[in-house]
């Protein structure tokens, strides 16, 4: 794929958090993909790497549990390759009446029109804050 089609790719794998397409967009992933979310997984177990079974769990009591689903809105994106490289910011009203509106950089590498890899760094100490009530 071009890098202009990765990108048109990565932006419609992001959107199906806001229409709450957790099922979408885990279809737009390979069988075999991963998820690294930067943080110390024994300070915070949503952090380090995931495969795309443990990721779906997480994905869907995040974004499912949310008012609205999860906006996240692309800044920035840069591909070259495989890659792309998007700066994004969320929000969602979750379902405990806390708001999430986070800062991402996202790193996503895309195979056979299907993204295989995502490296996601994020503040998560906002994160583990809006979670725990």
């Amino acid at each position: 794929m071009s890098t202009e089609k990765n990108k048109l790719l990565v932006a419609e794998f992001l959107a199906c958090f806001k229409t709450k397409e957790v099922d979408k967009a885990l279809a737009m992933m390979s069988e075999d993909a991963t998820w690294w979310i930067g943080g110390k997984p024994d300070l915070f177990p949503m952090c380090g790497l995931k495969t795309k079974e443990e990721m779906a769990k997480i994905l869907y009591d995040l974004v499912l549990s949310s008012e609205d689903g999860l906006a996240i809105t692309p800044k920035s994106m840069l591909a070259e390759g495989n890659k792309v490289a998007c700066e994004a910011e969320s929000y969602a009203v979750l379902g405990n009446g806390r708001v999430y509106n986070n800062e991402y950089h996202f790193l996503l590498e895309v195979r056979d029109g299907k993204i295989f890899a995502v490296k996601e760094y994020l503040d998560t100490m906002h994160t583990a804050d809006v979670l725990k009530g």
